[in-house]
């Protein structure tokens, strides 16, 4: 009987590879390096990294605190003003016809403005503090003019859709239409 050893393959050459990094290839000296990145910690071994650590960050002052609070709050405030012009344009395109897609965005167009302005104390509790509580009033008051603005965008388009009852006719039962005077007929051209 012969002696049957079992056939290894060798390894695939990304093992190897992972196994033995290739040299480190250092960078043109025109290159400056990204900062809070040192190409000295890189190029020595993996073994003896010397990182120097950066000093750790300082607390804010409840001063800037209250900057950077009322600073998010008028992101938030000016929020709806930055959706105004896109809603405006899927208004238009929706057409004055009654249609699911039209009435939808009609819809829309209530029920977010509404719901913000319902929600405003809790959009800017988060902001709020004893210190900067006159300013995120102002904050509110704008983003509550936003919001009216939203709902005007919707009550413009009910009123193209000839939704609002805003003719004489409208209101009064016995009102009836006008009758033109002439009537024009267009010529037919041979």
């Amino acid at each position: 009987m012969t002696d049957l050893k079992p056939v290894v393959d060798p390894a695939p050459r990304w093992v190897t590879d992972l196994a033995n990094p290739p040299p480190y290839k250092s960078k043109p000296a025109s290159i400056p390096d990204p900062p809070g990145y040192s190409s000295q910690a890189v190029s020595g071994s993996s073994k003896k990294k010397d990182v120097s650590r950066p000093a750790p960050r300082e607390q804010p002052s409840p001063e800037k605190m209250d900057q950077l609070k009322l600073k998010k709050a008028w992101e938030v405030a000016l929020a709806p003003a930055k959706n105004l012009p896109m809603t405006l344009i899927m208004m238009y395109m929706s057409g004055n016809s009654l249609q699911i897609f039209s009435i939808m965005m009609v819809f829309m167009a209530f029920k977010n403005p509404i719901m913000g302005l319902l929600s405003t104390n809790q959009a800017f509790e988060r902001f709020e503090t004893d210190s900067n509580r006159g300013s995120i009033l102002q904050v509110k008051a704008a983003y509550v003019l936003m919001q009216v603005l939203a709902l005007a965008v919707g009550v413009w388009k009910i009123n193209s859709m000839g939704l609002l009852p805003t003719t004489r006719s409208d209101w009064l039962a016995w009102e009836v239409r006008r009758e033109p005077l002439e009537h024009a007929v267009p010529a037919l051209s041979l």
